[in-house]
């Protein structure tokens, strides 16, 4: 009967493992400090790239503005009194209030805890002031939050008081005949639309709506805001104060306040649906977050689906925001900050892996001795593993907890996903190559006799090596058609991107499909550097110089080992990937600060203010320090008309020469179309159009309404204009063509260029705003996802770049017994010490100058291939990817210090072995 044999646990000498450990102490330790540094970086970088997304999807709330308010409208119940007429309704105010308990009812619990107070919300359509001024409107406005009705609390009146009803206001049985006078309706004033009205309490505001029926409006009093700044005042600030633009070009709005007795008197002045009663939530910036965004989203889209339709007679709530909208953007935005940044983090850690191979390399050449006494004296292989490994295991586990501590100490959390390809290669690297080591330092297989025998276990070799090969540069080149036709943002079923998608586990291989090309880049390197070593040493056999030859052939003989040409090659490759990344975004960052300013600095006005900014743009340019001064008449969502359809570009009057010398004194693109702007004498006005949607076209004939009574002015686009600012839809018309055509242009904006551009315009800046292109520099820069990238860029560089000369002087120490037993032995022959460090220097060379040579130049390429797909656009923020900026400083910074480590490496290593005996040197198999 066979019985079957146990396995055996492993035996473990422990004082061979205490031993092993204090004798390598060295090297142990430099395994531990690459695995804490490591793990520092890999384990932080995740967690701070969370609390950049929190603080990035709390300022998209913050700049989105009203755009992320959560609106509730709904119509009103008919007022048909019975006996015909309207009927006026004196608790008009508490249904306001039960309207706005009826939309807070409505909302999600979780969508309920991120909105801030509702406040309700009654405006008039717009009506315009007949004073003679057909670029002045009026809006009649209610507002109501949790506090109470802004007439009554959050006003204090100055003179007059607040509005009073029209009729008593305890009397439900007053109506107003549909055909009767204009209802008269009282409302209160701000200190500054009432100056600009020149009206006090008792008089009647000039008011007409589109159809010209006149309105009987009266003021109250005039109040001052307890306190401006109340969040509230946004959602009208025309009550307060007038608003330029608010409704159309060179338009100024006015608002009248009513009360809770005036309210009912509103209702009657308009027709049934012509006031708009709402319900306005602000979103809280502090109570969002990323891991929250896409529940938010998905309430939001269930609310705004499930709402009444606008064309439905019936009082059902109908929901309108966009800031579902806002959150799909900035999760879109943090999708592909969190690609990019795997991408740097997979860059690191293959550097780390890497050279943590080349140190479990060099550990097990320093127990090569050792290890095979060991396996003489009866050792099993399970054992010397199971011995390697636990000693592995016990530095690796405490670096890796010293890593996470002081990762912990500096970020809210850790990623322990992020450290495990560290920790198990500092774990099995050491244990399976010296476990290899001793397998074959004591195997009895012996080399056949037969050439033919030999030649094939030769080539077999051969064959698999290049297969693995073959597999990493396949893999390397799928992961680059990976990364160009999926790119990097997570896609959806459709094939499409998307902010929440859950289609993500594909991502690894396109992540990493710039360090694969790397490595991949490095292989072929590698395979090329024998060749080229041979065809030096023979060029240097020929020549009369033998410190030539001698350190040729050392440099041949150790062509072949592969680990320290990686190293060195994928790490200056990587950090010049990164280097290149950084300078890439900064640039990106720099060329949108200049396209959103438009120069060094710009001064934007109100045109309420009555500022002449011909006259301001005069005087800047006389500043020292200045070298243009352009002014022009800037307006966003123009409306401009085309045959087939209505679009909102922003329209830019200018003097085209001027605005011409001042884009090409500016890094932006010329524009030598404005020169066709100028007047023809023609009807039409030329124009030049830009549009992200191609709804304007040169060639096409546009119209620019002017107003009611005259007719709208006829354009022509005759070319392409250049981008202004950050929006995509743009006509630009020459000031003196328009001022031909009977328009005469009111600036509001002056362009300033020059280095005291900044220092003039904020001199210049009362009652206007100064914008300044390093301000916007600077904060975008500093912008939360933007600024962690670009940290992290910095920080894997300079990991990378350590890492590299961590690989030159660990090949260096590798191969130093084999080539200073040489050199020694060489001494004894009469080379001098002073030729002895030439020829190490130049066994050494070779590899550091292709990694100083070739190493920035894959980076660069990498960089080429792979930046398109990456989507920088959307971490700059630009509508197009922006061109390579290649850190050619930092590659040159990179190889020359690569090469300078090679002249301190040298002498270290002759002083540390200058004083071995003869003896030692002359020893058969010495070392």
């Amino acid at each position: 009967m066979i019985r079957l044999g146990v396995p055996r646990l492993p035996a473990i000498h422990w004082p061979s493992v205490r031993g092993r450990g204090r004798a390598d102490a060295g090297p142990l330790a430099l395994v531990a400090a690459v695995v804490v540094v490591v793990t520092l970086l890999a384990g932080a970088a995740p967690p701070l790239l969370r609390a950049a997304a929190d603080d990035a999807v709390q300022d998209a709330a913050r700049t989105a503005g009203r755009n992320a308010d959560v609106t509730a409208h709904a119509r009103w119940p008919y007022d048909d009194a019975p006996g015909g007429g309207r009927a006026r309704t004196p608790h008009l105010a508490a249904d306001i209030e039960d309207f706005r308990d009826q939309a807070v009812g409505a909302l999600d619990p979780g969508l309920r805890a991120v909105l801030g107070p509702p406040v309700a919300m009654v405006t008039s359509p717009t009506l315009k002031v007949t004073d003679g001024s057909l670029l002045r409107t009026f809006q009649l406005a209610y507002l109501l939050d949790e506090r109470g009705a802004y007439s009554d609390t959050q006003v204090s009146w100055i003179a007059g008081g607040p509005p009073a009803p029209a009729v008593p206001s305890d009397d439900a049985s007053v109506t107003a005949p549909y055909d009767g006078p204009p209802w008269p309706v009282q409302v209160g004033l701000s200190e500054a639309d009432a100056a600009a009205l020149d009206l006090g309490p008792g008089d009647r505001i000039p008011l007409a709506d589109q159809y010209r029926r006149v309105k009987n409006v009266v003021v109250s009093g005039i109040f001052r805001a307890t306190d401006s700044n109340d969040p509230t005042w946004r959602l009208a600030p025309w009550l307060l104060q007038p608003a330029a633009g608010a409704d159309g070009v060179g338009t100024t709005r006015l608002g009248g306040l009513l009360s809770p007795d005036s309210l009912p008197d509103a209702r009657l002045a308009f027709d049934q649906d012509e006031l708009d009663r709402a319900v306005r939530f602000t979103p809280d910036p502090d109570a969002l977050g990323s891991d929250t965004s896409e529940a938010i989203a998905a309430a939001l889209v269930t609310l705004k689906a499930t709402s009444g339709s606008s064309n439905v007679g019936d009082t059902t709530l109908k929901w309108e925001t966009q800031l579902d909208l806002v959150l799909r953007d900035v999760q879109t935005r943090i999708n592909a900050a969190s690609a990019q940044a795997s991408v740097l983090l997979i860059g690191v850690l293959a550097g780390a892996v890497l050279i943590l191979l080349l140190a479990a390399d060099l550990l097990a050449r320093r127990r090569a001795q050792a290890l095979t006494a060991a396996r003489q004296r009866g050792a099993g292989l399970p054992d010397l593993a199971a011995e390697l490994l636990i000693e592995s295991a016990a530095v690796t586990v405490a670096a890796a907890a010293a890593g996470l501590a002081l990762a912990r100490m500096a970020t809210p959390g850790v990623s322990l996903w992020w450290t495990i390809p560290v920790a198990l290669a500092a774990i099995a690297a050491g244990p399976g190559l010296g476990t290899l080591l001793a397998a074959r330092s004591t195997r009895d297989v012996r080399a056949p006799a037969n050439r033919t025998a030999r030649r094939w276990l030769r080539q077999t070799a051969q064959l698999r090596r290049a297969a693995l090969e073959a597999a990493i540069v396949v893999t390397a080149v799928a992961a680059l058609v990976a990364l160009h036709q999926r790119g990097i943002l997570p896609a959806t079923p459709g094939g499409a991107t998307g902010a929440w998608s859950t289609q993500d586990s594909g991502a690894a291989l396109p992540s990493g499909a710039p360090a694969l090309g790397i490595l991949a880049g490095a292989l072929v390197l590698l395979r090329l550097l024998p060749a080229a070593t041979t065809f030096a040493l023979r060029r240097a056999l020929r020549s009369r110089r033998p410190l030539a030859a001698l350190g040729t052939a050392r440099a041949a003989a150790t062509s072949t080992h592969a680990l320290p040409l990686l190293v060195m090659v994928a790490s200056v490759a990587l950090a010049t990937y990164a280097l290149t990344f950084d300078a890439t975004a900064r640039r990106g960052l720099a060329d949108g600060a200049w396209r959103t300013v438009g120069a060094d600095a710009r001064l934007d006005a109100n045109p309420a203010a009555g500022i002449d900014m011909n006259a301001v743009g005069r005087s800047i340019a006389a500043t020292p320090g200045v070298r243009q001064a352009v002014a022009a008449q800037v307006t966003d969502n123009a409306r401009v008309t085309t045959e087939s359809t209505l679009v909102t570009p922003r329209l830019v009057i200018v003097d085209a020469a001027a605005f011409q010398r001042l884009l090409a004194s500016i890094p932006v693109p010329d524009a030598p179309e404005l020169a066709r702007l100028a007047p023809t004498g023609q009807d039409d006005v030329p124009a030049l159009v830009r549009s992200g949607d191609r709804s304007l076209l040169p060639g096409m004939r546009l119209q620019l309404p002017r107003g009611d009574d005259e007719p709208a002015l006829r354009l022509t686009a005759v070319g392409t204009a250049p981008a202004v600012g950050d929006t995509a839809d743009v006509v630009i018309v020459d000031a003196s063509a328009l001022t031909a055509a009977g328009v005469p242009a009111v600036p509001n904006t002056v362009w300033v260029t020059g280095p005291g551009a900044a220092q003039a315009v904020a001199a210049h800046a009362e009652g206007a705003t100064a914008v300044v292109r390093a301000d916007v520099l600077h904060e975008r820069r500093t912008a939360p996802l933007t600024a962690g990238l670009l940290r992290l860029a910095w920080m894997s560089a300079a990991a990378l770049a350590a890492l590299g000369l961590l690989g030159l002087t660990l090949g260096a120490a590798a191969g130093a017994p084999e080539r200073w037993l040489t050199l020694s032995r060489l001494r004894t022959l009469g080379l001098r010490l002073r030729e002895a460090r030439w020829v190490a220097a130049g066994e050494l060379l070779p590899p550091v100058a292709v990694a100083a040579i070739a190493g920035p130049l894959l980076g660069v390429l990498l960089a080429h291939l792979t930046f398109g797909p990456l989507a920088l656009r959307l971490l700059i923020g630009s509508p197009t990817d922006p061109a390579v900026m290649v850190a050619w400083w930092g590659a040159g910074l990179l190889a020359l210090t690569l090469l300078a480590a090679v002249t301190v490496v040298v002498p270290i290593e002759s002083a540390l072995r200058r004083r071995r005996r003869l003896s030692e040197l002359l020893r058969a198999g010495g070392g």
